[in-house]
C-alpha cells in the first residue's frame, strides 16, 4: 500500500476524504499555503485561522465559529494533525550498503539493514533488522543494536554497548565515552579505568551531541521509553527510568539515579549520587544538591519545593525596596539618637546647675 493511499484512508477515517486530493503538506497556521493541513487548540487562535490559508485546520469540538474557513472538528487536533503529519516524512536517506563503509566480516547484520558511506562496524558488532545506520557512524567492538533503529550521521557508540529497539540517535552523539573518573595519588591526577558499560533500553530517543558514558564498573543506563535533547551530559554509573525528558543542556553527574516519568528542564545540573523519584519535575537551570522526593516540583539554586523557590525569589525582587526603607529608618534613627543625646547633654547641664544653685545657697 502506497503512503498516499494510506493517506487518503487516515483522512477518510476522519471524515476529511473530500481534502485527500488537495492535502500536499503540513505547516503552521501563519506559514500554510492552499495545499497544506494545520491545527488549531485554542480559542485565541480564531484570528490565526482566520488569516491562515491553509487547505484544512484541525480543531477542537468547541472551538469558535470561523466563517468561510474549512474546519474539521476532531476530539484530539494536536494528536490527530501529528497523525497525518507522519505521511509526510520524508523517505529515508539511507538505502542499502554503501561501498564506502567498512563492517567487519565478524559482525552481524540483520535483514535489510542499511549502512551509510564511511560508516565503520567493528567485529562482534551486531546490528538488528531494519535498522539504519548514518554516513560517518562508528560502532565499536561487541556493540549491540536492536531492530528498526535509526543512527544518525557521525555518532559513536563504543565497545560493547548496546541500544534496545526502535531507538533514535541523532548526529554528533556519542554513547560509551570513557566516565569522568580520575583519582589524586599526591602528585598527579591518574586515570581509573572505565570498564563498564551503556545499555540504552527500547523507544529512546537521544538528540544531536549528546554524551552518554559508560560506567565505571557494570552499567549507565537510560530507560525505555525516554527521551534525551540536543546537548545533555549524562555521567557514568547514572540511571535514568523509563519515560523521562532530559531537555537541551542538563547534566546529571556520576551514580546518580533518576526515576521513570520525571522532567528535568534545560540547563539543570544534578549532582552526584542523587535519587531524583519518580515523576519529579525540575525547572530550567535549577541545581539539585540533594535528593528530590517523588512527585516533588524543585526549581532553582540549590532546587528546592516550587511554592517556596517562587516566594523568595518575589521576595528578593523587592529587596532593592526594601534596602532604600531600612536606609531611611536608619537614618531617621540616627537622627532621634543625636536628638538623645542633646536632650540628656542638656538635662546633665541643669541638673548640675541645679546642684551648683543649691550649693551657694
Amino acid at each position: 500500500m502506497t503512503s498516499s493511499t494510506r493517506l487518503r484512508e487516515a483522512l477518510d477515517a476522519l471524515g476529511a476524504a473530500a481534502y485527500a486530493n488537495r492535502i500536499r503538506g503540513v505547516n503552521t497556521l501563519e506559514q500554510a499555503g492552499p495545499h497544506d493541513l494545520c491545527f488549531a487548540e485554542d480559542a485565541g487562535q480564531s484570528v490565526a485561522v482566520a488569516r491562515s490559508q491553509a487547505a484544512l485546520i484541525f480543531v477542537g469540538e468547541n472551538f469558535p465559529v470561523v466563517a468561510d474557513k474549512p474546519l474539521l472538528r476532531v476530539a484530539d487536533p494536536r494528536a490527530r494533525f501529528f497523525e497525518i503529519a507522519a505521511f509526510f516524512l520524508p523517505a529515508p536517506e539511507i538505502e542499502g550498503r554503501h561501498p564506502s563503509a567498512t563492517i567487519h566480516p565478524a559482525a552481524e547484520l540483520g535483514a535489510d539493514v542499511a549502512v551509510g558511506a564511511c560508516a565503520v562496524i567493528a567485529a562482534g558488532a551486531v546490528v538488528g533488522s531494519g535498522s539504519r545506520i548514518g554516513p560517518g557512524v562508528s560502532l565499536g567492538p561487541g556493540v549491540r543494536i536492536g531492530d528498526d533503529c535509526l543512527i544518525g550521521a557521525n555518532v559513536s557508540i563504543l565497545r560493547d554497548c548496546e541500544l534496545g529497539d526502535r531507538c533514535i540517535v541523532h548526529p554528533g552523539a556519542v554513547i560509551g565515552g570513557d566516565g569522568f573518573g580520575f583519582r589524586w595519588d599526591g602528585s598527579g591526577h591518574r586515570k581509573v579505568p572505565q570498564l563498564g558499560r551503556v545499555v540504552v533500553e527500547d523507544d529512546v530517543e537521544i538528540g544531536c551531541n549528546s554524551c552518554i558514558d559508560r560506567a565505571t564498573l557494570g552499567v549507565t543506563r537510560i530507560g525505555c521509553g525516554s527521551k534525551i535533547d540536543n546537548l545533555v551530559q549524562v555521567a557514568h554509573n547514572v540511571s535514568v527510568g523509563c519515560h523521562t525528558i532530559l531537555v537541551s543542556q542538563s547534566g546529571i553527574a556520576g551514580s546518580s539515579t533518576v526515576g521513570d516519568g520525571v522532567v528535568v528542564a534545560g540547563q539543570v545540573a544534578i549532582s552526584d549520587h542523587l535519587r531524583v523519584g519518580d515523576g519529579a519535575r525540575i525547572g530550567g537551570q535549577s541545581g539539585v544538591v540533594k535528593d528530590v522526593p517523588p512527585g516533588a516540583a524543585v526549581f532553582g539554586t540549590p532546587a528546592r519545593g516550587l511554592k517556596q523557590s517562587l516566594r523568595e525569589n518575589a521576595a528578593l525582587a523587592r529587596l532593592p525596596d526594601l534596602l532604600k526603607q531600612v536606609k531611611r529608618q536608619q537614618e531617621m534613627l540616627e537622627r532621634l539618637e543625636a536628638r538623645l543625646a542633646r536632650f540628656e547633654s542638656e538635662l546633665e547641664n541643669d541638673l548640675e546647675k541645679g546642684d551648683d544653685e543649691s550649693a551657694a545657697s
